[in-house]
């Protein structure tokens, strides 16, 4: 699994015009879902992403995480984040999951973030056409990857 997280201070998604959720202060998380992940990679990058300490502290030094600050989680699904751009000019997403297994994964993504946060996170629609609004804070944008952990 691949994420782009975002630290900000507003964060909505529309669909069709409407917006579906939004957010302020907390984690902007796109998450891209591969045919090679497995709940085992959800785990690890929910519980890497719960704990991230990037949010400041009375100092103003990066040492506090989501919890601390009783943020919240806007999870989009977006499968381009597993696109492969090595061969020509238009990228190729073949690697992404079938909806199947990836809509299996988002949404044991939304389950342990939700209780990693002891509270309901908002989502976008899988699958759905969606505008992302978001006010990046800092900004502080961090890529993880589960088959790659850093």
């Amino acid at each position: 699994m691949r994420a782009v997280i975002q630290r900000v201070s507003f964060a909505s998604v529309s669909i069709a015009g409407n917006v579906k959720s939004s957010i302020h202060q907390g984690l902007v998380v796109l998450l891209g879902i591969s045919q090679a992940d497995e709940e085992a990679d959800g785990t690890w990058l929910c519980k890497k992403i719960s704990n991230l300490r990037i949010f400041s502290d009375e100092q103003g030094l990066m040492n506090r995480s989501l919890q601390e600050i009783e943020g919240d989680i806007l999870l989009i699904s977006q499968f381009t984040l597993m696109a492969s751009y090595k061969k020509g000019n238009r990228p190729s997403f073949i690697s992404a999951a079938r909806p199947e297994q990836a809509i299996r994964l988002y949404e044991a993504c939304i389950h342990l973030l939700s209780e990693s946060l002891g509270k309901p996170i908002a989502t976008g629609t899988f699958g759905a056409d969606m505008q992302v609004n978001l006010v990046n804070d800092g900004p502080i944008t961090i890529i993880m990857d589960s088959k790659k952990p850093e």
